[in-house]
């Protein structure tokens, strides 16, 4: 059974990131990328939009700049 009063929230480490684009390719309606190439989350999806792939994005990062953790 699921919590109800946890909600996911995505982030992108912006120290970290390397541009590489994995995320936007995997999920491209949660991620872009700014004017300089670094990894975004879209604005009102920083709760992965119900975007099943978000995980994969995750996974897909090469420097682990994209995390998914569950609030209260």
């Amino acid at each position: 059974m699921t919590n109800e009063t946890t909600s996911k929230v995505v982030r992108v480490d912006v120290d970290r990131c390397v541009g590489s684009g994995m995320c936007a390719l995997t999920a491209p309606a949660v991620f872009t990328q700014d004017d300089d190439g670094f990894s975004q989350v879209l604005p009102g999806r920083e709760d992965g939009g119900g975007d099943p792939m978000v995980r994969e994005a995750v996974r897909a990062c090469p420097v682990q700049a994209i995390s998914m953790e569950e609030e209260a």
